[in-house]
């Protein structure tokens, strides 16, 4: 069985990303480290005990990275998008079978395998192919090597995450593709003519906010 992990917050920089956070939800996000070899680095906040959010930037420390940076970040549509502001990118789903899914489903569906690692946390990570992930609305899937994650160790901030929706165009397709991973559970789906992710979040005072990726 899987289940949401965590939601990302695309920046141009960490800082940019850190106001626009505490700016929506009345927290800032702490610091989290870099992805060597990856090219990104990031910044965590809690969003109660099994999941977090996650604020993404390339990291001007690292060399450019011989591959893509995750989540887009350096396709110029994202980048542009980037340049208006701080922007919810995606959500990655946790699993601790990983190994099987990728298999059952193949890589051309599933993405390849992965390792990934920051200071002493370590994990596996599947992309779905570009194209293929339904603009992000077909999580990535971890396998965190410990099998808790980073959640766990974050400082309570007071905000929840109370519901992750999705809207596309085709939702059967979206909810059969959720299915095959485990996730039929995991998030809201409605059809709507544009595709978009909404985190539905409560702040430390118990009011709502709604972020989205478009």
């Amino acid at each position: 069985m899987a289940e949401i992990d965590h939601i990302v917050i695309g920046a141009r920089t960490l800082e940019e990303g850190a106001d626009y956070i505490e700016a929506q939800l009345g927290v800032r996000p702490t610091q989290g480290g870099a992805h060597p070899g990856i090219g990104t680095h990031n910044m965590l906040l809690s969003l109660g005990p099994q999941s977090y959010l996650e604020v993404i930037a390339a990291d001007p420390d690292q060399p450019q990275p011989t591959q893509a940076r995750p989540f887009d970040l350096d396709d110029p549509a994202v980048a542009m998008m980037l340049e208006a502001g701080p922007h919810l990118l995606a959500w990655v789903a946790r699993t601790p079978v990983l190994d099987a899914v990728v298999t059952r489903l193949g890589t051309s569906q599933a993405g390849e395998v992965k390792a990934w690692s920051r200071g002493d946390l370590t994990w596996r990570m599947a992309f779905p192919p570009q194209r293929q992930d339904m603009r992000n609305l077909i999580p990535p899937l971890i396998q965190w090597d410990d099998g808790k994650g980073a959640a766990p160790r974050l400082k309570k901030s007071g905000c929840k995450l109370v519901a992750l929706e999705a809207e596309h165009p085709d939702a059967e397709q979206l909810r059969e593709a959720l299915r095959q991973r485990g996730l039929d559970e995991a998030l809201k789906v409605r059809r709507s003519p544009h595709p978009r992710l909404v985190a539905r979040i409560t702040r430390p005072d118990g009011s709502e906010v709604a972020l989205s990726s478009g």
